[in-house]
């Protein structure tokens, strides 16, 4: 009789001309102890190129990303249903297990048409099991129909046409899956960086119309026991000019070096603080000289020269692109001219100590 009722219904949706639901992500395979061979086989996407996200697949993004060589970043979040994420005021988000954070890297082939001729190059994958947290990357074919699982990093050939109009090449690297960990570490325990509440309280534009992310994720049923987007704290835009400076280079920073500059970060026992929380004016380089003076340092004395980003090894090293020089160390092979302009105009705002 089950059969019966089965084809009938499978009848009576061919003659109503709808398509059959798709199957939904596969938590089974989410919470498998190894990772699966292809993006596709958790079923995250419902295309085959992950252009359409899944049931409860939901796309997000935040205030003022991390750089990454001027990758266009696809966001998207999953909980499984009846879960939802827990409040926190400060740290990411208390996520469930089962839940999964993507981000795919892309390139358009001409930044003044973003949204033409679009390149996957890699889908990275934070998953949340019993155990703690998991990051896998996955690597787009030329054909852009699928993403395998890759342990080691790739190196790719990457150009494009920039804003201005002039070709960018570069090669682009993948990380290892040791990688992850040097960002995504907060006391030696992995952890996201980006889906913070104060990252995520901003409006977005979702397919059925604008709203604060805040209020969609707990109308979702994505976030519970969060305040009004109002009572709740805010990350600037970077790249809002209506935004105080500092509110903006601050905000920069904490994206940008805090994950790695914080208390319980990887780069914690230099003693530069660049996480938004932080509010001594040491910790966040002010006057502050480097632990150790190597070749980073590039002859300078203090981390922040009030009123001097020359004479700043912050700007020396986010200027850089020697391997050995260069701050963040890993994420990008390019120099962000816009992002040193506005912490460079910052550190010039500050008043010069005696």
């Amino acid at each position: 009789m089950r059969r019966v009722a089965i084809l009938l219904a499978l009848a009576a949706l061919a003659l109503s001309g709808a398509s059959p639901a798709p199957a939904p992500v596969d938590l089974s395979v989410v919470l498998a102890e190894a990772p699966a061979a292809k993006l596709s086989d958790y079923r995250l996407f419902v295309d085959a190129g992950a252009r359409q996200p899944n049931g409860r697949v939901t796309p997000y993004d935040v205030a003022t990303p991390l750089f990454s060589d001027y990758a266009v970043k696809h966001r998207y979040v999953f909980t499984p249903k009846g879960e939802p994420a827990a409040w926190r005021d400060q740290g990411p988000l208390a996520f469930p297990v089962g839940t999964v954070l993507v981000k795919t890297f892309a390139y358009p082939a001409d930044f003044r048409r973003p949204e033409q001729d679009e390149r996957f190059l890699e889908t990275r994958l934070l998953i949340r099991k019993a155990g703690g947290w998991t990051a896998q990357t996955y690597l787009w074919n030329a054909e852009q129909t699928e993403a395998t699982l890759k342990r080691v990093g790739a190196r790719l050939d990457v150009s494009f046409i920039g804003q201005d109009g002039a070709p960018v090449a570069f090669e682009y690297a993948v990380p290892n899956q040791n990688q992850c960990k040097e960002c995504h570490s907060a006391d030696g325990v992995m952890q996201p960086i980006g889906p913070k509440a104060r990252n995520l309280n901003h409006d977005f534009a979702y397919r059925e119309g604008t709203r604060n992310q805040l209020s969609q994720w707990r109308t979702l049923g994505l976030l519970a026991g969060s305040p009004a987007p109002a009572d709740a704290p805010r990350t600037a835009d970077w790249t809002d000019a209506s935004a105080g400076l500092e509110q903006r280079a601050r905000a920069y920073l904490d994206a940008n070096c805090g994950h790695c500059h914080n208390p319980a970060g990887m780069a914690s026992t230099s003693g530069l603080f660049l996480n938004a929380e932080e509010d001594r004016p040491a910790h966040l380089g002010l006057n502050k000289a480097p632990v150790a003076a190597g070749r980073g340092s590039g002859g300078l004395k203090v981390s922040i020269d009030p009123g001097h980003p020359e004479r700043s090894i912050l700007i020396h090293r986010m200027a850089s692109d020697d391997p050995g020089v260069m701050m963040p160390e890993l994420g990008r092979a390019l120099v962000h001219e816009e992002g040193v302009a506005v912490v460079a105009a910052y550190i010039a705002s500050l008043k010069p100590s005696p």
